[in-house]
């Protein structure tokens, strides 16, 4: 048996499970929000596995409670409405189930909020801290990176993932107004970010200015490329906004990517983020933090299966302008996340987790290294766009 030392999750786990807790185990590889694992007593309950069986608000315990479900206490730091962000996932969430009701495997390819024993789909704790607990989608699996495939090839995986995250952005299209809110504003902004890391460059609240100066030279040359997206006039749309790998669930036995996780951060904002945060993270073969930065470039061929993926679904949707700045795009988030990573460190390591030191320098590292790699291959990734296209 493994419970967690921290009260508050304990606390969290019994007001969503039925029965006893029998374990409570960190899970996933996620920056922000603290997620785990929680399995119940099954005594009570019945022996069938019922992981994705929804319940509502209404009907709180849905048919049987599950005897696993994934908790996870939402970061008031980062997420300052934290009732907004549940507002939107409950929209979400709602919309796509909607939406995939008439297939065969309906329960497994959305999220489904559990409701705590007072029917609402969050638990306050006597800190004020938010919790919520997902049921468990069994027989799926997550990818940190394209190269951590092994049962499929890399560009199999990434035009999967790419594809699910399209479909995700067509399912919303015609999600009814209200727009959803943005708990994350200006979240993909560029021009803000560059202004941020500016800030925290001449604050240099923790002395680490010096030893960033290629970093900091890096960024300070490419000044004049951040306002590309923003100022193209491109369409809003309900985009995720961290179209991560490890942000899809795949199913063990056909390898598809079935259900898009982490719904915190969708919001309105330009389809070409999403688009570019799959290039930014599914096209090359090296971790995120990797040292050996020889080891970090982009892979045509996994730049070709996401555009492929995306485009098979998202392309029914897209306008002549959105497809023209789709190679761009991936530049310019990567340029993005590059500058976030190095103004973290510099400010002391307060937005990201980290687990040694100089881990969120090595991202920035990697991210400026890739943003080379991408330059030197524009053209070749604009020609294989318009092939696809």
């Amino acid at each position: 048996m493994e419970i967690d030392p921290s009260p508050g999750a304990q606390i969290a786990a019994s007001e969503f499970a039925t029965g006893a807790v029998d374990e409570i185990a960190p899970f996933g590889s996620g920056h922000i929000n603290e997620t785990y694992r929680v399995t119940c007593a099954t005594a009570g309950l019945a022996t069938r596995d019922t992981s994705a069986t929804p319940a509502t608000p209404e009907s709180p315990e849905g048919p049987e409670r599950p005897s696993r479900f994934i908790l996870q206490r939402v970061n008031r730091r980062v997420f300052r409405d934290p009732v907004a962000v549940m507002r939107n996932i409950e929209r979400v969430t709602a919309h796509i189930a909607a939406q995939v009701a008439g297939h065969p495997d309906a329960a497994r390819r959305v999220l489904a909020l559990m409701p705590a024993r007072n029917g609402k789909l969050s638990h306050v704790d006597a800190a004020g801290e938010i919790w919520r607990a997902y049921r468990f989608i069994a027989g799926t699996q997550t990818f940190n990176e394209v190269a951590s495939a092994t049962h499929v090839g890399g560009d199999a995986l990434a035009f999967r993932a790419a594809r699910a995250f399209g479909r995700f952005q067509k399912q919303l299209a015609n999600l009814p107004d209200p727009p959803l809110g943005e708990p994350l504003p200006y979240f993909h902004h560029t021009p803000r970010r560059f202004a941020a890391l500016e800030r925290a460059i001449a604050s240099d609240a923790c002395g680490r200015a010096r030893e960033t100066k290629a970093e900091i030279a890096f960024v300070l040359e490419r000044r004049a490329i951040t306002g590309l997206l923003m100022e193209a006039k491109l369409p809003v749309r309900t985009t995720h906004n961290d179209t991560k790998l490890n942000n899809l669930l795949f199913d063990e036995g056909s390898g598809e990517a079935i259900c898009v996780i982490d719904l915190d951060t969708v919001m309105p904002g330009l389809a070409l983020n999403d688009f570019g945060d799959m290039v930014r993270t599914m096209t090359c073969d090296a971790a995120e933090d990797e040292r050996d930065l020889a080891r970090v470039t982009v892979r045509l061929d996994l730049f070709e299966a996401v555009a492929r993926g995306y485009l098979a679904e998202a392309g029914s949707f897209l306008t002549n302008a959105e497809r023209e700045l789709l190679s761009t795009a991936g530049k310019l988030i990567t340029f993005e996340q590059g500058m976030r990573f190095l103004a973290d460190y510099l400010e002391g390591d307060r937005y990201y987790k980290v687990h040694r030191e100089r881990q969120n320098l090595d991202r920035a590292r990697v991210q400026f290294k890739l943003l080379e790699s991408m330059e030197a291959q524009e053209n070749a990734m604009q020609r294989l766009v318009k092939q696809i296209a």
